[in-house]
């Protein structure tokens, strides 16, 4: 009870301004996402404040901030296109329950898999993709836009260090939107991006055939939005776990997306997941608990149906100079340090990641390629197997798994004694191939009138080898 207590009302003052500002912030990128998936501006501003609201009762980390998202929108092209928006909310309930499922089966605790530099390739991808993504809004405008992009990045950097009673992201947006409101300068606004909603989302059921066909449709596309959902999510909160130097419970937060997205498909939402930029900009501005996830959900809705008038004229330069200012604050600059002090195998993965995630678009994409190259370059680094001969002693060390087989093997091919020991007290048997190798060794040399004998098994390895053979 104390620490709900503390999550939604230890830091009211900061967690409304911040939520304030994060609200603002969510309409641009809510209006771009639904462009790229091909449907109605409503069904991602809808998805924005439905998750965004259930998120922070329900989810594992506050202060993470939720609603539609790049990631998902990708996702979802394809199925927009060939079979229309009533498909998309089915396969966004499917990816709630799946979600769901996945979080209590413990999904998060694959997350300590996930190496320190992926996390790094992760967050440089984003804080790049942040500034990329801003970047044609500016490209081929006026001299205006420019201005008015840069004037606002310096007051975001500058009014922290006079000022802290009001977030600065808030401070900038209101000062610049009045003076270009006032003055009739000509800037690309919000309004350019789309039209806005002028009623709150409500409950229906898509119009689909419940069958087996529905679902073979539905179901490859939930699956994929399931996994980039949880994989963006519970990285964005390790990112936020670390910049708060606080812990947050993942497996929560990945039935919290998927109780989120279940419920967001009958509001007529499309799939989303956590925001990382939302979420920065919300940690930058002061917000820490549960109340700023909702104050941003909520004000949302608040501007597009009270205020939409007056949010339509906020200027695009505006925003993009608060999301540059994201971009700079999300990348991790120790990483050029990382480089030069982290063994090349790390700095290649680190890098890797960046350009897999800038390639594709896709952050999963990029982490699971990391992930599986850092693996590799583990496997290699583990798996050098040395044999040291004394006599017709063959002494065994280091780990005997797949990978190292070969070598094992190979060390035995030019054996000339009638009677051999293999001694592996400094060695592991780690699975079926490495009794597998044992017995081809065994054999081959059996084969040419060698005995052979094995000592020095540990319990486990013993266990193995005597399960096996």
């Amino acid at each position: 009870m104390d620490t709900l207590k503390q999550q939604w009302f230890g830091n009211i003052r900061a967690d409304l301004l911040a939520g304030v500002v994060v609200g603002l912030a969510l309409i641009p990128e809510a209006l771009a996402f639904a462009f790229i998936v091909g449907v109605d501006p409503r069904v991602a501003l809808y998805a924005s404040f439905t998750i965004a609201v259930i998120i922070s009762f329900v989810g594992g980390r506050p202060g993470l901030i939720s609603a539609a998202t790049g990631a998902m929108a990708l996702v979802l092209v394809t199925l927009m296109a060939d079979h229309g928006l009533e498909y998309v909310l089915a396969a966004t309930i499917l990816t709630g329950i799946i979600q769901f499922i996945l979080g209590l089966f413990g999904v998060a605790n694959l997350m300590r898999f996930i190496p320190n530099a992926v996390m790094l390739g992760f967050v440089n991808a984003l804080g790049i993709m942040i500034f990329i993504t801003q970047m044609p809004y500016l490209i081929g405008a006026g001299g205006m836009t420019y201005l008015f992009a840069i004037v606002t990045l310096i007051l975001v950097y500058a009014i922290p260090r006079f000022f802290t009673a009001i977030p600065a992201p808030l401070v900038a947006i209101v000062v610049m939107s009045s003076i270009a409101i006032f003055s009739g300068v000509k800037l690309q606004s919000i309004g350019d991006l789309g039209t806005m909603p002028n009623t709150l989302p409500i409950f229906f059921l898509p119009d689909i055939p419940l069958n087996f066909e529905t679902l073979k449709i539905i179901l490859p596309y939930s699956f994929a939005l399931s996994v980039v959902g949880l994989l963006e999510s519970l990285l964005s909160s390790q990112v936020l776990d670390d910049m708060t130097d606080t812990s947050s419970n993942k497996n929560k937060e990945a039935r919290g997306q998927g109780i989120a997205n279940f419920v967001n498909g009958f509001f007529g939402g499309m799939a989303g997941c956590a925001l990382i930029g939302q979420s920065v900009i919300n940690i930058k501005s002061g917000g820490r608990g549960r109340l700023s996830t909702l104050t941003s959900g909520v004000f949302l809705m608040f501007l597009i149906i009270v205020l939409g008038d007056l949010v339509v004229k906020i200027p695009m330069p505006v925003l993009v100079g608060v999301m540059v200012m994201v971009s700079f604050t999300t990348f991790n600059w120790g990483s050029f340090k990382f480089m030069k002090q982290a063994p090349k195998s790390e700095t290649l993965v680190m890098l890797t990641t960046v350009a897999i995630i800038l390639y594709t678009h896709n952050l999963a994409i990029g982490v699971v390629i990391g992930v599986v190259l850092s693996a590799l370059f583990f496997v290699s680094k583990i798996s050098r197997v040395k044999i040291k001969q004394e006599g017709n002693l063959y002494k065994v060390k280091g780990p005997l798994f797949f990978a190292s087989t070969t070598k094992f093997i190979q060390a035995f091919e030019g054996v000339t004694e009638n009677r051999i020991i293999i001694d592996f007290e400094d060695s592991q048997l780690w699975d079926e191939s490495a009794v597998g190798a044992i017995l081809k060794v065994q054999q081959q040399l059996m084969q040419k009138g060698v005995d052979v004998k094995i000592i020095g098994l540990n319990t486990s390895s013993k266990k193995l080898y005597e399960q096996l053979i």
